[in-house]
C-alpha cells in the first residue's frame, strides 16, 4: 500500500493536515468519485466498439482511493509530478495523468465557485458582482514552482522576482466566514 494513503487509515485525525479535508470529507468524496467513475466508464463501454476483450491491458497500479488520494495531495501541498511519483509510487507522467483525469471528475461532482456558476447566466452576474461590492472578500495567493520553460519568453511571463524562480500563480477568493468560494484562479503567469 501506498506510504501516505497507509498513513491516512492509520491516523485519520492527520487527514485535514495532509489533504485539507476531514477523514469523514475524504472518504465521502472517494465514494462519490467512485460512484461517478463507474457511472461515465459504463457509458463509455456503452458507446464504443471495442477491437480487444474489455478488461485487457495493463492494470493500474493505483486503485481509485489513492488517485483520488493523489489529486487531492497535489492540490494541497504542490509538490512537482517527480515527487508525487515518488511518494505514490508511480513515474511523474503516470502521476500527472492520474492527477489532470481526476481534477476533471472531482471539478464535475464539486460545487463550483460562485463566479463560474453565475457566467452560465449572463443576467444574474451583474447583479452577483454587485452584492459582493457589499461583503468584505479574503483574498489568498501562493505561487507554485514549475519547471523553467525552454523559451526567453516564456521565461519572462513566469518569474517570479520574489521567489527567485519560475512559478505559477494560484489565488482563492471567498466570503468572511469562508463558507461561500467566490472564486479560483489557478495557474496563472
Amino acid at each position: 500500500m501506498i506510504p501516505i494513503v497507509s498513513y491516512i487509515k492509520r491516523n485519520p485525525r492527520s487527514t485535514k493536515r495532509l489533504i485539507g479535508l476531514s477523514y469523514q470529507q475524504l472518504e465521502q468524496l472517494i465514494n462519490k468519485g467512485q460512484e461517478y467513475h463507474q457511472k461515465k466508464k459504463s457509458e463509455l463501454a456503452k458507446s464504443e466498439r471495442r477491437l480487444i476483450k474489455a478488461g485487457g491491458g495493463r492494470k493500474s497500479l493505483l486503485n481509485t482511493e489513492e488517485q483520488i488520494i493523489l489529486t487531492l495531495y497535489y492540490l494541497h501541498n504542490h509538490p512537482t509530478f517527480e515527487i508525487l511519483g515518488i511518494h505514490f509510487n508511480v513515474c511523474e507522467s503516470t502521476a500527472n495523468n492520474v492527477f489532470h483525469h481526476w481534477l476533471n471528475i472531482l471539478s464535475d461532482i464539486l460545487p463550483s465557485s460562485l463566479l463560474e456558476q453565475v457566467k452560465k447566466h449572463p443576467s444574474d452576474e451583474k447583479w452577483v458582482k454587485e452584492l459582493l461590492t457589499e461583503f468584505e472578500l479574503i483574498v489568498d495567493s501562493c505561487e507554485q514552482d514549475r519547471e523553467r520553460p525552454s523559451s526567453y519568453e516564456k521565461q519572462k511571463k513566469y518569474y517570479s522576482g520574489k521567489k527567485k524562480r519560475h512559478t505559477f500563480k494560484n489565488q482563492l477568493i471567498t466570503t468572511p466566514n469562508g463558507q461561500e468560494i467566490v472564486d479560483i484562479t489557478v495557474g496563472h503567469q
